[in-house]
């Protein structure tokens, strides 16, 4: 895959994605992406759509119904995706980044047998719970608890901001929770455990009233006394925290591939727009002004794109890329503030009207900056592994 970074070539089977999931955005989602950001409605005959396509299996391989992909490719779909809607992208990364790939990593035969056809077919979702009121970042803070009794796990606790916990389609949701006290160094032993949400005692709580992302799903959960068996456990126990930070790991270079395709959205759309407005005698992209900003906006696309690039194959290539997916998640969700920013000052007054697609990035863009690990914890870890 370096060779595709030198030389910009992808071979023709990511072309292909590429251009079947651009079509796909054009077509499909964009026409209905105002409508339901108006009316907060989750997007079901979209990620039908994605479904039917294949793109929840992506990076599976096809014994449990996935597409032999890999995890570049799920990134090249979000990419796309995120030009034209940010919620449906979150859906689809979160659906496979935060749902599905713990199972894959971390489940016995019996747990990916049970899970994973039905996720990597996109006729069910899943989603990770793992924050929580008070505690954010912080895994110290994880107040939820899961004590063994009787060969069940019984869990209670709350977790807060999570992506697709509440749909019609939404059967599991995997919990991280103390079970707990490490006998060395006497830390919380935080464990994972899958939860169906026909359990009794789980409850989605109201979705969340967002400035952005209207049409993705996230509510805030609780769990009180929610049995499961003790085979629920995913991983090993004590390990679930840890084996989630390497699942966020290559969800940040999947959110940076997000946030690449809004920031050249942006640029797309203010490409148009600068051509077909016209003041004081011809259209604006004959300004300079205007003409610069753009350029600088390309500028950002491109090397957020390079960034993404390169964490991708570092971490296809079974080398380190901690550091590398930090930078480009970084890298890639401040372009696309900075490209919301200006795209919506290029529009003017139109990009201040929902209906248009500059406007709703300019309201979903920030949380890019957030969700899955905050600028500064980005910051925090790049600064590790420079060994400071």
């Amino acid at each position: 895959m370096t060779d595709y970074l030198a030389t910009g070539n992808l071979p023709d089977e990511y072309q292909q994605l590429i251009a079947s999931v651009a079509d796909f955005a054009t077509s499909v989602v964009a026409p209905v992406s105002a409508k339901h950001d108006a009316e907060h409605s989750f997007p079901y005959e979209v990620v039908a759509g994605m479904a039917e396509m294949g793109l929840f299996g992506l990076p599976f391989p096809e014994e449990y119904g996935g597409m032999g992909g890999d995890y570049f490719a799920l990134c090249l779909a979000l990419e796309e995706l995120g030009k034209v809607d940010q919620s449906v992208a979150i859906t689809l990364e979160a659906g496979v980044s935060l749902g599905a790939m713990p199972v894959y990593r971390f489940g016995n035969d019996e747990q990916k047998q049970e899970w994973l056809p039905k996720l990597t077919s996109g006729s069910s979702l899943a989603a990770f719970g793992l924050t929580e009121p008070g505690a954010g970042s912080d895994a110290g803070g994880t107040r939820t608890t899961a004590k063994l009794v009787g060969g069940e796990w019984i869990v209670n606790g709350n977790k807060q901001f999570i992506t697709n916990s509440g749909t019609d389609i939404t059967e599991l949701v995997t919990v991280t929770a103390v079970t707990g006290v490490d006998e060395v160094t006497g830390r919380k032993q935080i464990s994972s455990i899958l939860v169906p949400t026909s359990t009794p005692g789980f409850v989605a709580e109201k979705a969340y009233d967002k400035v952005g992302w209207n049409a993705s799903d996230t509510h805030p959960l609780s769990f009180t006394d929610v049995r499961v068996p003790y085979e629920n456990l995913l991983g090993q126990q004590g390990r679930g925290y840890a084996n989630f930070l390497h699942i966020l790991d290559e969800g940040r270079i999947a959110i940076a591939a997000l946030s690449v395709g809004v920031a050249q959205g942006c640029v797309d759309e203010s490409v148009k727009y600068s051509k077909e407005r016209e003041a004081f005698g011809g259209p604006i992209g004959r300004n300079q002004a205007i003409a610069f900003k753009i350029a600088r906006m390309e500028v950002r696309a491109h090397t957020a794109r390079t960034a993404y690039y390169d964490a991708a194959a570092l971490m296809l290539s079974g080398k380190p890329f901690k550091k590398q997916a930090s930078i480009a998640k970084l890298v890639a969700s401040e372009a696309a503030m900075d490209n919301a920013r200006d795209a919506t000052q290029i529009h003017g007054g139109y990009g201040f009207m929902n209906e248009y697609t500059v406007a709703r990035h300019y309201r979903d863009s920030k949380i890019l900056e957030i969700g899955e690990g905050t600028t500064e914890v980005q910051l925090m870890l790049i600064a590790r592994g420079l060994g400071l």
